[in-house]
């Protein structure tokens, strides 16, 4: 539907130039590279004053964590790479020494306060004896009445006693219940004047870091152009050198065929272009509209098609979105999703990636949307009077809901088929499709209407067309027709994975009905709970159905995503896409956005 037509291109040029010719190759950005010879491996990319490609990475890390950014500079004048780089690590390194001396000091004080702000008073404080701790659970207080040491509770809880004992040496193990707690000699008051020291060293440590941010978009156009120079040396090593001349050879869309023939012109190479040969398996790049590229993004992150295949990618957009919504069953999380989605609307519109996600974003808020209005539920709610009529579904209605759920996931199945029966319709072996077809009508067909009395005759056609024609063995030939059965049984073998894939779409039903049940649940707690306690009673009524519902929503967006998902990169593409391919990927330099969030 949507993948690019390639074409081969073969570049032949002076040796001499060929640093300068990859580098406008690099920058022209349209040749997918196809190695001619073995490059080494893991080139490490060179940058200035002997800077580590790790430690820049490190450094840009820890400043793309800053929650707070400087405006950009993009001039170099003041820029000193080294430099940089060690200041962000150096602040690097004194941020986590004081930030764990910080939480030291901080679990030291909360371990204290109960025992109130003293001073040790040494050995000859109290006439040779000594101070010494313990905390003891408060249903073993008991036990140390018993004792015949001089002890006091200086604090209790509602769950220990804070004792302590006044004694020349420490008491032996059996003379109190539990080993003796260490309080340390620093004084209470010195360890929170410490802790101020600390978070004001923090604090500046904080402000340095984020006036270092100002240096984000050099640092990551210095790591992107050490990267294009390591990358541009591996193709280098992968062209092909012969004497005074080298060649380059590699994948292009043939629609940017001009494009190239201009840059080897301009170049003065020699540029031989050739179609797709049968035997050749070139990478996979796809082309979708911009409304509908979330799907796109969907088919790169599981398996990328065959050069061959199709592309998935609208009809994995759409079914996504509906699967989505019918799991999602409320109309009231789809404008939620809305406004979560509309939050991150700016940064997400930074990106090509992020434009395209929240397309697809809001394309599952609709669908959810229009889907809530038709079950009836928000915030599992029933609707309001103005919008009562729009109810079409009724969600406990068990029986009405699994026929959607069956109708739809035969539906995609069908479609699946379909596809597949076109894409070979060349071929006797579209039949095979045209046969599983029948068997998923014939046997929805029949499951709706309880009976079989006209499906009988579909399905023994649908099982004759895939046993006859599943196999591409000639048909010439005892032996080749033996095989030909032995191929149609193996087949038929299928009838069974069919038949759990369609039962496997009852999935989204299960799911609406608990993402349904759950938000009644959590609005019934909530009356309840109102009602059985007066004057508070409001407040957590609020309070549950805060947590409740936020708990149900994301519940019901990762259900989902993750079983929206399954059912098309699982069953879908198990009955429409069996060729794997892999991606195209342009020998282009990297950009760096100077706006950095």
């Amino acid at each position: 539907m949507s993948i690019v037509t390639l074409n081969k291109a073969t570049l032949i040029g002076l040796t001499a130039d060929k640093a300068s010719i990859l580098d406008r190759l690099q920058a022209l950005g349209l040749l997918h590279v196809i190695p001619l010879a073995q490059a080494q491996p893991e080139l490490v990319a060179e940058l200035p004053d002997g800077v580590h490609p790790e430690q820049l990475q490190q450094a840009i890390r820890y400043l793309l964590s800053c929650p707070r950014k400087r405006r950009q500079v993009v001039a170099e004048r003041h820029f000193k790479l080294s430099r940089v780089v060690a200041d962000v690590l150096d602040n690097r390194k004194r941020h986590l020494e004081l930030s764990e001396q910080h939480d030291f000091l901080r679990k030291r004080i909360r371990d204290l306060e109960p025992w109130g702000s003293f001073e040790l008073p040494g050995e000859h404080g109290l006439q040779g004896h000594r101070l010494w701790f313990y905390l003891v659970p408060n249903y073993r207080m008991a036990e140390v009445a018993k004792t015949d040491l001089p002890w006091a509770v200086v604090h209790r809880d509602n769950r220990y006693s804070y004792v302590a004992v006044i004694a020349e040496e420490e008491p032996r193990a059996n003379q109190m219940p539990v080993p003796r707690t260490h309080t340390g000699s620093v004084p209470l008051s010195q360890l929170r004047r410490e802790l101020e020291d600390l978070a004001i060293e923090i604090e500046t440590l904080d402000a340095e870091r984020e006036a270092h941010t100002r240096w984000l978009f050099l640092l990551q156009r210095s790591l992107a152009g050490s990267q294009d120079q390591a990358e541009c040396e591996t193709v280098s090593q992968q062209a092909l050198d012969a004497g005074e001349v080298f060649a380059l050879q590699g994948w292009f869309p043939e629609s940017r065929r001009e494009q190239l023939q201009q840059f080897a012109a301009a170049e003065g190479m020699v540029l031989v272009t050739e179609t797709v040969a049968d035997d050749e398996r070139p990478p996979t790049l796809l082309d979708n509209p911009v409304q509908l590229a979330g799907g796109e993004e969907i088919v790169r992150f599981y398996q990328m098609p065959g050069y061959r295949a199709w592309d998935p990618s609208r009809v994995v957009f759409f079914s996504f979105a509906a699967f989505f919504a019918l799991i999602l069953s409320d109309a009231g999380y789809a404008f939620l999703l809305a406004l979560v989605l509309l939050l991150y609307w700016r940064t997400m519109g930074r990106s090509e990636t992020g434009r395209r996600l929240r397309i697809l974003g809001s394309t599952l808020a609709l669908f959810s949307a229009v889907w809530g209005v038709l079950v009836g539920s928000y915030f599992g709610a029933s609707p309001p009077e103005l919008l009562a009529p729009l109810k079409q579904f009724d969600m406990n209605d068990f029986d009405s809901m699994m026929q959607v759920s069956v109708i739809m996931g035969a539906g995609h199945l069908l479609l699946a088929n379909l596809i597949s029966a076109w894409r070979s319709r060349t071929r006797l072996q579209a039949l095979v499709p045209v046969g599983w077809m029948l068997l998923v009508l014939a046997g929805v067909s029949a499951w709706l209407r309880q009976q079989m009395d006209v499906e009988w005759g579909v399905i023994g056609l649908g099982l004759a067309l895939i046993l006859l024609f599943s196999s591409t063995r000639p048909w010439h030939g005892g032996r080749n027709l033996l095989w030909r059965v032995v191929d149609g049984l193996l087949a038929l073998t299928g009838v069974s994975k069919m038949f759990g894939d369609v039962l496997s779409y009852l999935r989204l039903f299960a799911l609406g009905l608990a993402s349904a049940s759950l938000a009644i649940t959590f609005n019934q707690l909530a009356t309840d709970v109102a009602a059985a306690v007066p004057g508070m009673g409001l407040f957590l009524e609020v309070v549950i159905l805060l947590l409740g519902h936020l708990l149900n929503f994301v519940l019901a967006v990762v259900s989902g995503v993750i079983h929206g998902l399954r059912l098309n990169l699982i069953e879908f593409y198990n009955w429409s896409l069996a060729d794997e391919g892999y991606a195209f990927q342009p020998f282009t330099k990297r950009e760096v956005n100077p706006w950095i969030t």
